[in-house]
């Protein structure tokens, strides 16, 4: 439960916006609509598109625990036509992360859903509706939302923007409080795009031989969650994704408050809002401070009083 000087945050995804900006950073700009991603079939067969889509994953787990990390996710938003196949990959994901889920439909030839409109106005509702969400972090780079983040920063919020680097208005940076790069979350791995050129002048046959091989190069996300392939990753035991969430909660603290060392308790909250089912005691350790000994090849943990400080453990 919610302490009640405890910030509580609301999250707004323009799910189309990023995961087009997503794309188009990576393999050029109008290349999601060029190649027709929307009506990829989730469960077809390999394909250049889909090695493409495969690369360009958004890991909406590593924004939903940014998020958390300025205070209880009280309200999380998601919004697209959730028919579409493109879309339609993630909403596992989505849902996983206890994200609502509100169905646009396509309003105009062009398939504008209206997105930002039915965003902007959900925010302002909301805001006047719960006045004690104390920040609103929106998904998006549309210049479309400058008046929304100064809207809400006018009603006393605290306005965080997160969007796709070259696909961001410098003007809604601007408009928030703080503004963060989608490459720069912890938990997002770069992506290295493979060199296309052979695959596209060789043989069919070659190409679909080689497909495989492209396929085990794409991007392994560290935050957990369905990235919209149709192969699973393996499932982790307890133990192992009890030390991913430690090792990602240090992560995203330690690039927030540059502080080398952290407090555990700020610690063990930041995992709790990242994952509430997370317990120490249900994997066997009496304490939060035995659960982090027990990942010494990890954390470093030292005593400073009747503080318990944590720190990851420097590569090398």
């Amino acid at each position: 439960m919610a302490s009640d000087n405890e910030a509580r945050v609301a999250v707004y995804i323009d799910f189309d916006n990023i995961l087009i900006s997503r794309y188009d950073q990576l393999h050029g700009r109008g290349a999601f609509h060029s190649d027709k991603v929307r009506t990829l079939p989730v469960d077809g067969r390999e394909s250049k598109v889909r090695t493409r889509f495969g690369e360009a994953t958004v890991d909406l787990g590593a924004i939903i625990d940014y998020a958390s990390s300025y205070g209880s996710i009280v309200l999380s938003r998601a919004y697209a036509d959730w028919s579409v196949p493109a879309h339609a990959a993630y909403r596992e994901q989505l849902l996983a992360r206890a994200v609502d889920l509100v169905q646009l439909f396509p309003t105009t030839r062009a398939l504008k859903n209206g997105a930002d409109i039915r965003l902007a106005v959900d925010v302002v509702e909301d805001l006047f509706r719960l006045d004690d969400v104390s920040h609103v972090v929106i998904v998006a780079g549309d210049s479309d939302y400058i008046a929304l983040a100064q809207r809400a920063k006018r009603l006393g919020k605290f306005v965080v923007g997160i969007g796709v680097a070259g696909s961001t208005s410098k003007s809604l940076a601007a408009a928030c409080d703080e503004f963060a790069d989608y490459d720069a979350l912890p938990g997002v791995e770069r992506v290295v795009v493979q060199d296309e050129t052979d695959a596209d002048t060789s043989e069919p046959a070659a190409a679909e031989e080689a497909a495989p091989a492209a396929k085990s190069r794409r991007r392994r996300r560290k935050s957990g969650g369905s990235s919209g392939d149709e192969e699973a990753a393996p499932e982790l035991s307890p133990d192992d994704a009890a030390t991913g969430l430690l090792e990602r909660a240090l992560r995203i603290l330690t690039q927030k408050t540059d502080d080398e060392w952290l407090h555990a308790n700020v610690v063990k909250e930041q995992m709790k809002r990242m994952d509430p089912v997370f317990n120490e005691k249900s994997l066997g350790h009496k304490s939060f401070s035995d659960f982090v000994g027990a990942r010494d090849a990890l954390v470093e943990l030292r005593e400073d009083g009747q503080a318990r400080l944590l720190r990851l453990k420097q590569a090398g």
